[in-house]
């Protein structure tokens, strides 16, 4: 089992930055490869970024490529998504989840927290 608790949504202006972080508890969660979804109003649950066990691959949704990093710290169980130049289209409540396999999809995720709100204004 992995528990996972998202945290550092929040309202800001396009052009801004934003890192939400996610708390993983369990004791094998450094077994897991860890992703970030965000579900827009209205829209489906979508796939933003994703990173293996070990930290060393990433990948991302080219719509946050170049502008969003993911990383996580398996000393401390965290994962983090820093979110630079914000755009009104990234307003979503984003979600940290896990999987043993890299299938970025809903349905290959095996593990989900949450979620944190993120607004971005005009």
């Amino acid at each position: 089992q992995v528990q996972l608790v998202e945290s550092g949504g929040g309202l800001v202006q396009a052009g801004g930055s934003l890192r939400l972080s996610c708390a993983a508890s369990g004791r094998t969660y450094s077994n897991y490869a860890m992703a970030w979804f965000r579900q827009a109003p209205g829209e489906e649950r979508e796939f933003v970024a994703g990173i293996n066990s070990s930290g060393a691959r990433t990948w991302y949704a080219d719509s946050v490529k170049g502008r969003f990093t993911i990383s996580r710290d398996n000393s401390r169980n965290m994962v983090y998504l820093q979110m630079n130049v914000l755009k009104p289209e990234d307003t979503a409540v984003y979600y940290c989840a896990a999987t043993r396999f890299y299938v970025w999809t809903n349905d290959g995720m095996a593990y989900w927290g949450k979620g944190t709100l993120v607004t971005v204004s005009s």
